[in-house]
Order: structure tokens, then sequence, then C-alpha cells
């Protein structure tokens, strides 16, 4: 049996502490601010910040992309969605199992939704160990995702 003597284990726990904090310590405000910046198009980036934290609003291609941050604890959450179809529409059950099947095979992390009568495409978390590589990703997928499905969604089930 190996003794490990409490110095050693104190270097490890100094260590360790110090790989969370760095881990912590990420930047998600100048993240997003990054993510967005290769993405929004014609300078179209705007952000507002309160108390409630930060939202961020973009164009890509023919949609309007939300990035919402509710603050910077690990218990605050990052939410990207985006608008593609407005509600009521025409053969509205239809169009509900249309984006249940969806849900299950096209859409990754994101998902559809309905918010303020809208069906948007949304992903959420919190902001507890979130990666940069998942900001950038959530905000791509759902940018994406929205953008090659709203045209076809509006023209097949808009209200006439």
């Amino acid at each position: 049996m190996e003794t490990v003597s409490a110095e050693s284990k104190s270097t490890a726990d100094i260590v360790t502490n110090e790989l969370i904090e760095d881990a912590t310590g990420v930047n998600h405000v100048d993240i997003i601010q990054t993510v967005i910046s290769s993405l929004e198009q014609d300078g179209s980036a705007m952000v507002s910040r309160s108390d409630a934290g930060h939202l961020w609003k973009f164009n890509y291609g023919s949609v309007e992309v939300f990035v919402q941050l509710t603050g910077l604890t690990d218990e605050d959450t990052f939410t990207v969605w985006a608008s593609v179809l407005k509600l009521p529409v025409d053969n509205e059950a239809q169009l509900m199992q249309k984006l249940l099947e969806m849900n299950w095979a096209e859409t990754f992390e994101s998902r559809f939704a309905i918010f303020n009568d809208h069906v948007v495409v949304v992903a959420s978390r919190t902001l507890a160990e979130l990666s940069p590589g998942e900001i950038s990703r959530a905000i791509t997928v759902v940018a994406t995702i929205a953008d090659n499905n709203d045209d076809a969604l509006q023209s097949e089930y808009s209200a006439t």
C-alpha cells in the first residue's frame, strides 16, 4: 500500500484548485461576441446590457438570431434562439408533428419550440462548465438550422 504524505496531497489539491479556477475563468461575454462577429452579416450585431444580463441580436441568412446571457454565475443561463415561423398557421397539427419529427433527428443540441407566438429554434443551458466550443456550437447550430428551415416552413404553413 502506497502512503501519500500530507504535503504532496496539499500540493495536488492546490494544482486541482488552480485548474478549476482556470476552467471557470472563461469570459463568456468575449467568446459570444467573437462567435457572433464571425457569423453576423452586414454589421447587424447589436448588444444590450442590463441588470438582467446581456442580449445580442444579429442577422444570419434570412433569420434574426438572439443570444441571451442572464448573468455570469454557474446558475445563470445561456440561451440562443431564432424565429422561423409566426403563429397561427395553416395545418397546425401537421406542423407540430413535423417539428417533433425534426426534433428527433435534425436539430442536434437545439430544438424547435414555441415562444411569444413564434416557432423558434432554441438551445439553452446553465453556465456551469460551459466551454467556448459549446458556446460556438450552440450559436452556429441554432442559426444554421433556423436559416435552413424558415423559408420552407413559412411557405408550407404560413396562414393565408
